[in-house]
């Protein structure tokens, strides 16, 4: 077994879609970045990654490549999954959690559970997200963005 561990944070702005588990979520801001800057799926990306000690999404994906400019990072979670199997490892569990002030994400969470496990070829019942709120402190309390962390376990195929 291999156990990887992954942080992600993006800045909150206007003219942007919020992407989140690869759910478009409505709200007045979306995350900036170079691709959907989907929080959750880079924190799983990079846990995945570090589980295999294969570095991190930038050495994979820099935002200085174009072919990565707006593009779903679901598709990117997909080619992961590839890299660590190949390293002869699949995704047998994965815990998640999303700090963010608003919007609310409870109605979304099983959605972003099942995008995340049909990516990994996994049962949603070992894909766990979470959400949560800092209480008003902090760059998240002030809805200036938004962070996500996972927790990856990794299993021989």
């Amino acid at each position: 077994m291999k156990i990887g561990i992954g942080y992600d944070v993006h800045a909150l702005v206007e003219g942007r879609p919020l992407i989140l588990g690869g759910v478009n979520i409505p709200h007045t801001k979306g995350l900036k970045g170079h691709s959907d800057a989907d929080v959750l799926v880079h924190a799983i990306m990079d846990a995945m990654l570090g589980a295999c000690a294969l570095g991190d999404i930038g050495r994979y994906f820099p935002d200085t490549d174009p072919r990565y400019e707006g593009i779903s990072s679901l598709k990117l979670l997909e080619r992961v999954s590839e890299l660590i199997k190949k390293q002869g490892y699949k995704m047998g569990n994965l815990d998640s959690i999303i700090i963010a002030q608003k919007p609310k994400l409870a109605p979304y969470v099983d959605q972003m559970r099942h995008n995340i496990a049909g990516i990994l070829q996994a049962d949603p019942a070992v894909v766990s997200v979470k959400a949560t709120t800092t209480e008003y402190l902090g760059f998240t309390g002030r809805e200036e963005g938004i962070s996500a962390q996972a927790v990856v376990l990794l299993i021989p195929i």
